[in-house]
């Protein structure tokens, strides 16, 4: 008889804790699924690429269009932007990010660029939450410009103040 009782403690106790862990499982999933607005997130893609030529052509300054959305419940304030190059062949190459007032004296100077769409994205910009921005931004390759133009893609890295990461890519 004691040999099984001993198999019926352990019996019990294995469904006892099949049990508990399907409830702690579902206190899990409830708890992240109800707290997904507060992870802060910027969602989007890069809409337009253009292109200027510097420098007697050996350079080349990327102007690019972008639609980002802030899915989260907290606002994502803007800390550091850098515009990524995948060129056809070898590494990635970063840019040399170009200033507001530069990318305004670029469209008030050098009408060949085409019109100005968008408001230039800057350090400080707030993305409120649940919001969708329309922004630009630019920066200067040491590329030519057919480099550019053969690339794999280019890539926007935006990270919030408190340390947050969003990388918006071109759909090609």
């Amino acid at each position: 008889m004691e040999g099984c009782w001993a198999i019926e403690v352990t019996k019990q106790f294995w469904i006892f804790l099949a049990a508990g862990l399907a409830i702690v499982g579902v206190l899990l999933f409830t708890l992240l699924s109800t707290t997904t607005g507060a992870h802060l997130r910027l969602e989007g893609k890069i809409l337009k690429v253009r292109v200027l030529p510097v420098n007697s052509g050996q350079a080349s300054l990327v102007l690019i269009d972008f639609r980002a959305t802030n899915p989260s419940d907290v606002p994502f304030v803007v800390s550091s932007v850098k515009l990524r190059l995948d060129p056809a062949s070898g590494d990635a190459l970063d840019g040399t990010q170009a200033s507001k007032p530069d990318i305004q004296d670029i469209f008030q100077y050098a009408k060949i660029i085409g019109p100005k769409y968008n408001e230039v994205l800057s350090l400080q910009d707030r993305v409120a939450p649940h919001q969708t921005v329309d922004r630009m931004t630019g920066a200067r390759f040491d590329v030519p410009e057919a480099a550019i133009k053969s690339r794999k893609g280019i890539r926007l890295q935006i990270e919030d103040v408190d340390g947050t990461a969003a990388e918006l890519s071109e759909s090609q």
